[in-house]
């Protein structure tokens, strides 16, 4: 299998190309005109792009499905080269505002949901992707390759901004050094330009990477997938809670380094009868005591034979409102893509279904 070009920042492939300049002129067609082959990139000489298409992919994954909702977002299954396929969500977060003579006065804000690896191991016993367990990790190309697919199946163009979430398929701090690369990949200047404070990595806690990430110092933001306030219930949603538990995370995160005019996201899937009472919300305000916190509530998205329910819009409302009252920051997430297959996994089973019943 070819190396994929999307895999290297700006200096390495100079590394790669001689002369050096030429790769800047590669990063221009890639990541600005977004072409789809070598072949396309008519200011190379025809010696390089015969280089090109022997030593390198220029895009590992192509569209297997997309589902598309009424309030805009998009689920998308990517086949990858050796025929795995994995999960990205393109979400409209603001829609474009236009004044009375129908000039846009505000873009549309868009975030994207990227996997991370084919399947995964932490297997949270709400999650669908955990039902098929883990498979491989992504390279940081597969990662980039999910966001130019994205921005260009949307037509959206390579200078306009847009929010990364490392919260689709896979842990990505499983995936540490590859997840890091795509970072750097996305921050050059000369591509896609998408600096660290637009890209968060929501991890399921695993405190001795959060140590390394923040190490690295990338201004990447980290969102942590918390959902429980006592190590017993989260044993039973996140089983690593056994290896990495609540304490140990807590302190991770106080220790991660954190822009000043930030918080830190703690997302809390809120589960019907499980975790969504006062005394788990009181529970939740001492265990974020001292840290500048943002909780952002999300209802439970049900998908068939799961066991556990959706949240009443009544208790998350005076979740909510109790954390407000004791001075924590506080969201209820809209749920985004309801229509479609939009669990994390949801779409990936689907197909999976479907191949089954032809079988």
């Amino acid at each position: 299998m070819k190396d994929c070009i999307l895999n290297y920042t700006l200096e390495e492939l100079k590394n790669e190309v001689k002369p050096s300049f030429r790769a800047k002129q590669i990063y221009n067609w890639v990541y600005v005109k977004q072409v789809d082959t070598f072949d396309q990139m008519k200011n190379l000489p025809k010696d390089l792009k015969e280089s090109l298409n022997e030593r390198f992919s220029l895009n590992p994954l192509k569209i297997a499905n997309k589902e598309l909702s009424s309030d805009g977002t998009i689920k998308y299954l990517f086949e990858l080269e050796d025929g795995k396929t994995v999960e990205t969500v393109w979400l409209l977060m603001k829609k474009e505002e236009k004044d009375l003579e129908g000039n846009i006065t505000k873009e549309a804000k868009y975030t994207v949901c990227v996997s991370t690896q084919v399947g995964c191991k932490v297997g949270c016993s709400f999650c669908l992707t955990a039902k098929g367990g883990f498979t491989r990790d992504l390279s940081a190309g597969e990662i980039v390759a999910q966001i130019l697919s994205v921005k260009k199946d949307n037509n959206h163009p390579f200078n306009r901004a847009l929010n990364i979430v490392y919260m689709g398929m896979g842990e990505p701090l499983d995936n540490l050094d590859n997840l890091t690369q795509a970072i750097k990949v996305f921050k050059e200047d000369d591509g896609l330009s998408i600096g660290g404070k637009r890209q968060t990595v929501s991890t399921s806690g695993l405190s001795s990477k959060i140590d390394k990430l923040g190490e690295l110092d990338l201004g990447v933001h980290i969102a942590i997938s918390l959902h429980a306030v006592d190590d017993e219930l989260r044993n039973e949603l996140i089983p690593m809670n056994k290896a990495f538990n609540i304490q140990s995370i807590i302190d991770a995160v106080k220790r991660y380094p954190i822009d000043t005019r930030k918080r830190v996201m703690f997302e809390y899937l809120v589960i019907k009868g499980k975790n969504d009472d006062i005394a788990s919300a009181k529970k939740l305000v001492k265990l974020l005591h001292g840290i500048k916190a943002k909780v952002n509530l999300i209802y439970f998205n049900p998908y068939p034979g799961t066991p556990y329910d959706r949240p009443s819009k009544r208790s998350m409302l005076e979740f909510q409102e109790y954390l407000v009252k004791h001075g924590l920051l506080c969201t209820i997430r809209d749920s985004k893509g309801i229509d479609i297959s939009a669990a994390c996994g949801q779409l990936k089973e689907k197909e999976l279904e479907k191949e089954l019943e032809k079988a």
